[in-house]
């Protein structure tokens, strides 16, 4: 079974809560195990940025990404962040197949063949 990315970003209705965003987040880092890397990113002045708050997290699998999205205390940050946000967008992949995909790509410059038909 292959690692699972799971990322997550949100538009805040108050960007100015971002940092308490963040520390609601990362109280979740260690609720499961099989949580591989955990990192929270908050919009820094100068830097490009279209989202107020980011999570980027790897699990060991889909079965540990479940484990964390089902327990208790993942929920109950979910209810009392929720109402802070005005947008939420999620990505979950399969970081094997991501990276299997990624080495099929021609060198830049090279054109891939097109794909059967």
């Amino acid at each position: 079974m292959s690692a699972i990315r799971h990322i997550v970003m949100w538009t805040l209705a108050d960007a100015t809560s971002a940092v308490r965003f963040k520390a609601q987040l990362d109280s979740c880092r260690r609720l499961v195990p099989g949580i591989v890397e955990w990192e929270v990113g908050i919009r820094q002045p100068g830097l490009d940025a279209s989202v107020d708050v980011v999570l980027v997290s790897t699990f060991d699998s889909r079965e540990a990404l479940e484990a964390y999205q089902n327990h208790p205390h993942h929920k109950a940050v979910a209810a009392l962040i929720g109402p802070w946000r005005r947008t939420r967008d999620v990505l979950d992949y399969d970081i094997d197949a991501a990276r299997s995909a990624a080495a099929a790509v021609p060198p830049a410059g090279e054109v891939a063949d097109p794909p059967s038909p």
